[in-house]
């Protein structure tokens, strides 16, 4: 038997099909570095496309199991997360050596005071490495538990939902999809980081203003 890369999805899914959708999806919903580096989008979206059985690669998965493991490892990842957050998480987060990480928990920290606890929750899940950080950084914060549980809800069963479906839609539409499931996971990853793209540039003009105001 081959190792299985974590970090490869189609690794993952003809490992374990779709209970590795849902170990993958709760370890990247919430266990900070462990879960940093883990697929998401890269993984929801051809789990979709198997599940149309137009691929020409096997394992062929059945769609209600991979939507139900998704929901189940995206929403109880978010949970780990926040409770991880809510018991030392702060102490975690100042003792972790990635840069990326502590970068990432100040953006999770600034997009949950610019848009409040539940915008901020749904908008998050969309955010490739900010979905990661963003749970325990809830905790940190002291976000009441019953706010964080809705709105984590109702953002990681859309994400998840959302991409496994389209992945779907496309395999049932598009003959020999697979030919074209790289370009395409390339796409969704594109796409997913696009709401990045106003902070980084205000955080370039922060830099920028800093270093050019005198003393």
């Amino acid at each position: 038997m081959t190792a299985v890369n974590p970090m490869d999805s189609a690794s993952v899914l003809a490992a374990f099909g779709a209970l590795g959708v849902l170990a993958v999806l709760f370890a990247e919903s919430g266990l900070l570095v462990v879960g940093f580096f883990l697929p998401g989008d890269t993984l929801l979206f051809p789990a979709g496309v198997l599940c149309a059985g137009s691929a020409q690669q096997p394992p062929r998965l059945a769609l209600w199991q991979v939507l139900v493991c998704a929901a189940v490892g995206a929403v109880a990842g978010g949970q780990a997360g926040y409770l991880i957050g809510r018991h030392g998480g702060r102490a975690l987060l100042a003792r972790t050596s990635s840069r990326r990480v502590t970068d990432a928990a100040r953006r999770a920290e600034r997009l949950l005071a610019r848009y409040g606890y539940g915008k901020a929750l749904v908008i998050g899940r969309f955010i490739p490495l900010l979905r990661t950080v963003l749970h325990p950084v809830a905790g940190v914060l002291g976000v009441p538990a019953r706010t964080f549980t809705l709105w984590q809800t109702v953002g990681g069963v859309l994400w998840s939902q959302t991409l496994v479906l389209a992945g779907y839609t496309l395999g049932a539409s598009v003959p020999h999809i697979d030919d074209y499931l790289l370009p395409l996971v390339a796409l969704v990853v594109v796409v997913s980081l696009l709401p990045l793209l106003p902070e980084l540039r205000r955080s370039r003009k922060a830099r920028r203003a800093r270093d050019e105001s005198p003393g």
